[in-house]
């Protein structure tokens, strides 16, 4: 009786929460405290519910229907544990419980972002979902009242049916609950997804929903791959992955979600594929929805060794309808925004890592519509596919997804033909060569097994020289700084002083000299930016190489202005026209109440501390925040820089790394405009041991070939 209450209460917390959260996204502010409730009752109410079940489950109570079901006295406790999603009605409550830790840390994450109410109007309505199918499909259900004129009233059985033994393995402790911590995940991108079509951000919200993105994907992946260990090792399939269709509705998904992660990185560099990733969102969470409605309500039950039988028709229509719904919500705003939805003109080159990583995401899309059609055969069929058929379509598709995951990471974003990446590519490519030259002297003979071999041996060894890269680029700086004519400035502890442009290749190149100097040392770099035509602005970078260490600069663009951009973060110091500027902290308190204007703009300041001859100010640059959107604010001149100086906020960053700021230096008419070359500076450690671990990779592979060659004799 109380697990049932609790339940009740989740789905009144539930509603309270879609309703409060869905006004506050109407303007209606006042109910976000509404919102904000139901979601703590909601979640306090299914936790409650899941620890009154574990209760039941410890204690053998098995006057309890689910308890009776999948438990027995002689159960471990890791076994014992695991009985709580063995089931049906556990398994939908371990889900829900899976929703509400995420419910908490997207509560946090989107409050300081101003997308509360949005997203979490649409997180909620999920979350109410699985807790009407809970309602429905109850696993505070009696004994009695599930089996009614079986047993005497009151008499509780002395021991239970006892978990399958296919599912007492140590696994089932680990699989299930990772993998619905995923599906619980996926509706998160799902709801940043259609949060933005609301919202009208068709471009920002990727930048929000990244790191969910790759969290779902990590999670999901990692119990996709526990349960094919799990099936290698338990249910005798004769390898890792038999093609069950309960297994392929979790794998589907995830698919989805991975393209979903390259077609973003092709919008976040060049605008391309905004409607494509809206799609890829919402399907991604459909499936997962679809998924749960072919394992759990029973047409697989002749097709799968190891999906639930029929729930009854209740559950049958609330998962048709939960589909449906979200179905709704994702394609019928999407189809209302689309001529919103603005085409951008930039148009990818053939040769370019745009497109590859479209072509990528278009195979991975393919292996997924196969994978698809064998799965949900048996809803419209009588007869099934054999793994035989999942192996036939999919591997030409993986020898090309490795093809192309290879050769898109040799290519430039603005590659002008292919010659450059075949040029990277080719020690790669040799060395594949070599290795499945080598694969078929040690018995591959079958020619698209040959090819596959080739093709997963050059992307292993150009990703773990991108694993390297990586490596290197997690303990790279990087700054972006305007460099005024004959105006020294330090940036990463080097004084740069640029020197002006200088022609070259008749006239039809610019180098950009940089005299740089540090600890004595002296050097110029001369990185080089020209039109290419069609291509656009090429830019060729410099590099100065030492044992230890990269200094690498790359050209951004020339600029004719009284403008020169610096980038701070809190604390730090730069030099600015003769005199040192130090980002001191934000400011809240001194621009209207809290912060806030009565236009609703959220107004905040940069107090920045300028120093020269002794003397100091303090000046305080602002900047606005609007639905969302960052808007330049007041403009705060200087006694103590030249004159004609003023500082203005150009963007204000309050992320995990800490409290940072870019500013402008705006030069009056009075002050004459300069010519400045924005540059991106970085400094790059353990690049030689990178080459020289190149070299070591390839030695390296020899000898084990060798090794290996001699344990199979």
């Amino acid at each position: 009786m109380a697990g049932t209450i609790c339940l009740f209460l989740a789905c009144a917390g539930g509603i309270a929460a879609v309703a409060g959260y869905g006004l506050t996204a109407f303007n209606k502010r006042q109910w976000i405290e509404v919102g904000r409730l139901g979601l703590a009752v909601s979640g306090l109410a299914i936790v409650a519910a899941a620890v009154l079940l574990m209760r039941d489950i410890l204690t053998h109570n098995f006057a309890n229907a689910y308890v009776w079901g999948y438990s027995d006295r002689s159960l471990p406790l890791h076994f014992l544990l695991s009985t709580f999603y063995a089931g049906q009605e556990g398994s939908f409550l371990f889900w829900a419980v899976c929703s509400v830790i995420l419910s908490v840390a997207l509560l946090r994450y989107t409050k300081s972002r101003n997308l509360e109410a949005h997203v979490l109007t649409l997180f909620m309505l999920s979350q109410t979902f699985l807790v009407v199918l809970l309602l429905t499909r109850s696993p505070f259900q009696s004994i009695w009242d599930a089996f009614p004129g079986q047993l005497d009233a009151g008499v509780v059985p002395p021991d239970g049916k006892g978990l399958n033994p296919l599912l007492q393995n140590f696994w089932m402790v680990i699989h299930p609950p990772v993998l619905f911590v995923g599906f619980a995940a996926m509706a998160v991108q799902f709801c940043f997804a259609v949060a933005a079509l609301w919202r009208r951000e068709y471009s920002r919200w990727m930048i929000s929903a990244m790191p969910w993105i790759l969290f779902t994907g990590m999670i999901l992946g990692l119990g996709i791959m526990l349960g094919a260990y799990w099936a290698y090792g338990v249910l005798g399939w004769g390898g890792y992955w038999g093609w069950d269709p309960v297994e392929n509705s979790s794998l589907i998904p995830w698919i989805i979600s991975m393209a979903l992660l390259h077609t973003l990185l092709v919008q976040k560099r060049n605008g391309n594929l905004i409607r494509t990733n809206f799609v890829l969102a919402i399907v991604s969470y459909l499936l997962v929805l679809y998924s749960t409605f072919l394992t759990r309500s029973g047409v697989l039950g002749e097709s799968s060794v190891h999906s639930f039988t029929d729930p009854g028709t209740m559950v049958y229509g609330l998962l048709l309808a939960y589909v449906g719904v979200f179905a709704v919500i994702g394609f019928g705003l999407l189809l209302v925004r689309t001529k919103d939805i603005s085409p951008v003109s930039f148009k990818m080159q053939f040769f370019s890592r745009g497109t590859w990583l479209l072509l990528g995401s278009s195979a991975l899309l393919l292996s997924a519509v196969a994978i698809f059609f064998g799965t949900s055969l048996p809803l419209i069929s009588k007869t099934t596919v054999e793994p035989s058929f999942y192996d036939a379509m999919n591997l030409p598709i993986v020898i090309v997804i490795g093809l192309l995951i290879g050769f898109s990471l040799q290519l430039r974003w603005e590659e002008e033909n292919g010659w450059g990446g075949l040029k990277r590519s080719a020690k790669w490519t040799l060395i594949a060569a070599l290795g499945t030259v080598i694969a078929f002297f040690l018995g591959v003979k079958d020619v698209l097994m040959i090819l596959f071999a080739f093709a997963s041996l050059f992307a292993f060894l150009i990703n773990l020289e991108a694993a390297y890269l990586v490596g290197s680029g997690k303990y790279a700086t990087k700054e972006h700084r305007t460099l005024g004519y004959n105006m020294p400035e330090q940036v990463l502890g080097y004084t740069l002083t640029y020197k002006g442009a200088r022609p070259i290749d008749d006239g039809k190149k610019l180098s950009y000299a940089i005299d740089v100097e540090k600890d004595g040392s002296k050097f110029t770099l001369t990185p080089v930016m020209f039109e290419a035509g069609q291509q656009g602005m090429m830019r060729n970078p410099d590099i100065k190489s030492s044992f230890t260490r990269d200094f690498y600069v790359s050209p951004i663009s020339l600029e004719q202005s009284g403008a020169e951009s610096y980038s701070m973060k809190k604390g730090e110091s730069i030099s600015v026209s003769g005199a040192e500027v130090r980002f001191v902290k934000f400011d809240l308190g001194s621009h209207g109440m809290g912060g806030a204007a009565a236009d609703g703009k959220m107004i905040v300041g940069a107090q920045l501390e300028v120093s020269a001859k002794d003397q100091k100010e303090i000046v305080t640059p602002t900047m606005a925040f609007e639905s969302g959107n960052k808007i330049p604010g007041d403009v705060a001149p200087s006694n103590l820089l030249h004159a004609g100086v003023a500082v203005s906020a150009m963007n204000i960053g309050m992320g995990p790394e800490g409290s940072s700021i870019v500013i402008d230096v705006v030069r009056s008419s009075a002050g004459g405009a300069v010519e400045s070359l924005v540059i991106e500076a970085s400094i790059k450690p353990g690049m030689n041991l990178l080459w020289s671990g190149s070299v070591l990779l390839f030695l390296g592979l020899i000898v084990s070939m060798f090794h290996r060659k001699k344990e199979s004799l």
